[in-house]
């Protein structure tokens, strides 16, 4: 059992989110196939190439997924779940900045946020759902191990 009530904590999270940004560079370098990184931003569907001002994103804030499972998991095994690959991907700077800690959901519906920054709510969905997805299959898969 871990402290419910421990504060966030980020150390082991940035460690591993180091190491899954350089493996996702690496794959985008070879999906873009000319020496420049190629992804796909995860709210608006925009082509996005190595030298674009993008962000590699925590769909689910780390600090929301630190506090759902901070009772059951440890920093380092919270870190594996953050860090999943579906909760993680790439967004333009300025939606990054913006969102910041913010709920997605929250944040699209505070003021003009979605026609400001051309967010594509089908594809913003389907990143949301595979982030939950990919967090709960991890959290359970670390959970069944413990047990």
């Amino acid at each position: 059992m871990q402290n419910p009530n421990r504060p966030y904590h980020r150390t082991e999270i940035d460690l591993l989110f180091t190491k899954v940004k350089a493996q996702m560079h690496k794959t985008a370098l070879i999906r873009g196939g000319d020496g420049i990184a190629l992804y796909t931003d995860c709210y608006t569907g925009e082509t996005l190439r190595g030298g674009d001002r993008y962000d590699y994103e925590h769909i689910r804030s780390a600090e929301a997924v630190f506090m759902m499972y901070r009772d059951r998991l440890s920093n380092s095994e919270i870190a594996e779940v953050v860090n999943c690959l579906e909760n993680v991907s790439v967004t333009l700077r300025v939606i990054n900045q913006s969102k910041g800690k913010t709920r997605m959901e929250d944040w699209l519906n505070s003021g003009s946020n979605l026609t400001t920054y051309k967010i594509n709510t089908v594809i913003t969905t389907s990143s949301l759902k595979k982030a939950d997805s990919g967090i709960n299959r991890k959290a359970n898969s670390i959970l069944k191990r413990k047990n």
